[in-house]
């Protein structure tokens, strides 16, 4: 290799000539950055103009660069520049089928990425280089194998390889096209090649000092974008001339062949016992040596078993590939027939051991990659895989030195073989119950209890729960810290159904997003943490609620959890940050948001607790709620209802225009059976119904997030129902109350024409006093005495899930005892007797003239049996569902209505006529 770079040559002498404010390292580093950091196509172009302007032969090469940086990698165009106009071409040690060449820049590009290769390599076979420094005592025959194996590397790896030039051949070697073993061996296998090997460690020693660690991925990115099928084919086209590549190839494919176990397995040094072929020294004679040589030779063989080497007298016996259970990861072995029996029955004692570790070692290399638990897992295992390396390193200094026997040997790793059969027999039970992420922590902490008895497999145990505990840890921390879960693997307990965007929420968001956005998956909590699911869900659920309202989450101290079986202080946290959670989302609704002035608001108007302005609203649409539903106009509505809370004493009420106006396409039956059953869709496929204003008729109530978390559709729903209710009754009162005062004029009549009206007068009394006696249960002994408890509550209140609960519990309580509920039917009475009340009125009002005695009286007659039936009917309802359940304050209401017992024997009577029949 000369000392001097041709190309960089070529650029200073083209640099002087055109007198260009460039130097030759500048533009080197320019062809070769990545497409992020290096310049564009023209600048680079421009930059070779400029020094290239005063050659004679400028256009045609200038030509020929424009087509070649088009087409190419940047570094490509500058070899084929540098060729143009160097005397003679480049330099190049073998001649392919091309005229130019530029085999400097690529030894030096192959170069390092080979030690850049190497070092990412070092990573990905670190288990190798332990099992290499602990085994630096071993015999000829593990060395051979290793050095067989190292065997598969080419020899030429920092030979120098011309580009042809109609060829895709990359400007640096493909990554992926190279093993990690073939850097770690390439100085040896060129070493009596010229010092090949050691100019190699040479280069990659400078080349560390003068790259930082980014130029890694720098090459990597180059080298994959410049590299295609073609020209890697060529390229292995071109290494597979070399006769040593061909033989180290074959040795290889007879390797794999042999062990049947896929290359990746055998980068993370699963040896398991596979032949390894290379080591032809003849074996002495086993049984023709002595006892005490048997012991060393025996002693030599059985510490390599025990790190997984195939070796003479002690074999491991082929597995069974049918075999079930643990058989599937355990070894057999059997040894040589001329071995001493008493050393036979000490090895016999120690050979578990190698198969205890090597079946750890296959459970690791079959579950890699099998979710983060388990990889956590893994990393414990190999820890503890050095760690037993060590121990075996040790033995073998110890034998080496002479004072090692089996004797000790066995006593020594007694306490070994233990912890080692605990370990294999716990992953073995994981691997065969196909446990991943929580299963495994549930199954770990489990074996932790049982093994009270064996202190030292216990605390073993103990640490690789712990270490595979720590990403599922990481992910609890992240929710219940932030709200926030990171999750690629899917093993977390909480689950995000989040489908959309924040700026696309539907119409009833609120509605789903409590109970639905986020979902506790019972299959994936550990034992541990099944105590503190729903402290845990409502956690990151409270801070998601408090971020959403554009409040910043930031912990009050430190939060260090983990996962601690002895002392259990990850609980202590997660209690922690729930009470930091619930206070701080509280204090957002109450304080901050005034939920409670939102819900005194909808008390005054849903439930007609602001009297005058009931009264005073329904007294200006009257006349337009009258009209048939499809004939009012909303906006007539809207602004009835803007006129009266300004008119009224809710006009010093901050939320009031959060009321609105609302006509649904359902009488009061229909939405009661819509919410309580919760088919919606049925409702909504139905024809509009011909109703009037006041039957369609309700208030509405509009929040904003996160108010609307504890009003939502579904409780506006059903604030609504008693609305519609109570709003019906009070208007069918009005109703009576009007005949009452119009027919007033009465009295001027004569005695005759008087006794007609006084029927009908008494039966309006009759009807005026059920109607508000109705109305005074649900107002007074319903409503009022449940709202005071709920407001009594809401002073202790921890968190929002109680706020919501009490919430609920308070509507729920007044429609059940409002009789609003499907099962009891009692609302559909109630509407019976409103409607037969309104018809009375509509006859009274529409009489004009006295007709006939008996045709009036009829009348009047047909009215008062009607309306008798239907109130007895609905009494004796109350009767029954109050002997079912007396905590029901049904009682009450026919205590009122029948406070003289005027209706007594008649439901006497109703009651015998059905138990007859």
């Amino acid at each position: 290799m000369s000392r001097v770079d041709p190309v960089r040559q070529v650029l200073a002498d083209l640099i002087s000539e055109s007198q260009a404010p460039f130097d030759v390292e500048t533009i080197v580093s320019e062809f070769r950055a990545t497409n992020e950091k290096r310049l564009p196509l023209k600048d680079l172009h421009r930059m070779l103009v400029t020094i290239s302007l005063q050659r004679p032969n400028f256009a045609q090469v200038n030509a020929e660069i424009q087509d070649t940086l088009r087409t190419k990698d940047p570094m490509y165009a500058l070899l084929v520049f540098a060729d143009r106009y160097s005397e003679g071409g480049l330099p190049s040690s073998r001649s392919l089928r091309s005229e130019n060449s530029s085999s400097s820049i690529n030894t030096d590009i192959m170069s390092s990425v080979g030690s850049a290769t190497a070092r990412s390599g070092n990573s990905t076979s670190s288990i190798s280089t332990q099992f290499t420094s602990s085994d630096n005592y071993t015999t000829s025959a593990a060395t051979s194998a290793r050095s067989s194996a190292r065997s598969i590397a080419p020899s030429s790896a920092s030979s120098r390889i011309s580009l042809p030039q109609h060829q895709d051949i990359p400007t640096s070697t493909p990554v992926n096209s190279r093993r990690s073993g073939d850097f770690e061996t390439s100085s040896s296998a060129g070493g009596g090649n010229g010092g090949g090997g050691e100019a190699f460690a040479r280069r990659r020693t400078q080349r560390n000092l003068k790259e930082e660690r980014g130029d890694l991925s720098v090459i990597k990115e180059r080298v994959l974008s410049a590299v295609s099928n073609q020209s890697l084919s060529s390229y292995r086209s071109l290494a597979s001339e070399a006769p040593s590549c061909k033989s180290s190839a074959t040795s290889m494919a007879k390797t794999v062949a042999s062990t049947g176990l896929p290359d990746e397995y055998r980068t993370n040094l699963l040896w398991d016992f596979y032949r390894v072929d290379g080591n032809k020294l003849a074996k002495a004679e086993i049984g023709a040596l002595p006892v005490e040589s048997q012991e060393n030779v025996v002693l030599r063989e059985l510490l390599h078993c025990l790190t997984g080497v195939r070796e003479n007298f002690v074999v491991a016996v082929p597995a069974d590939p049918s075999s079930l259970g643990l058989a599937r990861f355990e070894t057999s072995f059997s040894l040589h027939k001329d071995i001493d029996r008493s050393l036979a029955e000490l090895v016999q004692g120690v050979l578990p051991l190698a198969s205890y570790f090597m079946g750890i070692q296959k459970i690791v290399t079959v579950t890699d990659g099998q979710g983060q638990v388990i990889n956590s897992l893994n990393e414990a295992l190999q820890e503890l895989s050095h760690d037993f390396y060590l121990l075996i390193a040790q033995a073998e200094q110890e034998l080496h030195h002479n004072r090692l026997t089996l004797q000790k040997l066995r006593y020594y790793l007694h306490p070994t073989i233990w912890v080692m059969e605990e370990i294999f027999t716990s992953l073995a039970d994981i691997q065969l119950n196909d446990h991943r992420d929580a299963a495994v922590l549930t199954y770990l902490h489990e074996r932790i209890k049982r093994l009270e008895g064996d202190r030292a497999a216990q605390q073993l145990i103990i640490q690789l729960a712990r270490k595979a505990a720590e990403p599922y840890m990481r992910m609890l921390k992240l929710w219940i810290q932030k709200g926030v879960i990171v999750d690629r693997h899917q093993e977390f307990l909480v689950e995000d159904n989040e489908v959309i965007h924040r700026d696309e929420l539907p119409e009833h968001y609120s509605d789903d997003y409590w109970e639905k956005r986020y979902t506790v998956r019972r299959d994936h909590i550990p034992s541990f943490l099944d105590k503190y699911s729903d402290k845990i869900l409502r956690t990151g659920k409270y801070l998601n609620v408090i971020r959403q309202c554009g409040k910043r989450v930031m912990p009050t101290q430190e939060m260090r959890l983990e996962f601690d079986p002895t002392s259990e202080r990850h609980v202590s946290v997660i209690n922690d940050a729930y009470y930091f959670a619930a206070r701080m989302l509280l204090d957002v609704l109450l304080t901050e948001n005034d939920l409670m002035g939102h819900l005194q608001s909808v008390k005054r108007y849903l439930l007609l607790n602001q009297g005058d302005f009931t009264m005073q609203f329904m007294d200006a649409c009257e006349d337009e709620l009258s009209k048939n539903v499809d004939q009012v106009l909303p906006m007539t509505l809207e602004n009835l209802l803007g006129l009266t809370l300004r008119l009224s004493s809710a006009r010093n009420d901050p939320y009031k225009d959060d009321l609105h106006c609302e006509l649904l396409p359902y009488d009061l039956v229909t939405q009661m059976s819509k919410i309580m059953n919760q088919k919606e869709e049925y409702w909504q496929s139905q024809h509009r119904l011909d109703l009037s204003g006041l039957e369609c008729f309700a208030f509405t109530y509009e929040v904003k997030w996160p108010v609307s978390l504890v009003l939502n559709h579904i409780a506006i729903s059903k604030y609504q129902m008693l609305f519609r209710q109570l709003f019906y009754c009070k208007h069918v009162e009005r109703q009576l109350c009007k005949i009452w005062k119009e027919n007033a004029i009465a009295k001027k009549f004569s005695p005759q024409a008087a006794e007609l009206y006084r029927s009908a007068f008494t039966l309006r009394q009759r009807m005026m006093n059920a109607i508000q006696n109705l109305e005074y249960y649900m107002m007074i002994e319903i409503i009022e005495p449940n709202w005071h408890i709920f407001i009594e509550k809401m002073k202790s209140v921890e968190n929002v899930d109680n706020v919501l609960r009490l919430h609920q519990d308070f509507l729920d309580s007044c429609l059940k005892n409002c009789m609003l509920t499907e099962s009891s039917h009692l609302n559909r009475s109630i509407f019976k007797l409103c409607k037969i009340c309104l018809q009375f009125c509509d006859f009274i009002q529409l009489e004009t003239s006295l007709d006939p005695a008996d045709t009036f009286s009829e009348r009047v007659k047909r009215f008062d049996l009607e309306f008798t039936g239907l109130l007895i009917s609905f009494l004796k309802q109350i009767n029954n569902m109050a002997k079912k359940n007396t905590a029901d304050r049904f009682m009450n209401l026919v205590h009122r209505i029948n406070f003289n017992a005027f209706y007594s024997d008649q439901m006497d009577k109703l009651c015998v006529k059905d138990a007859m029949g």
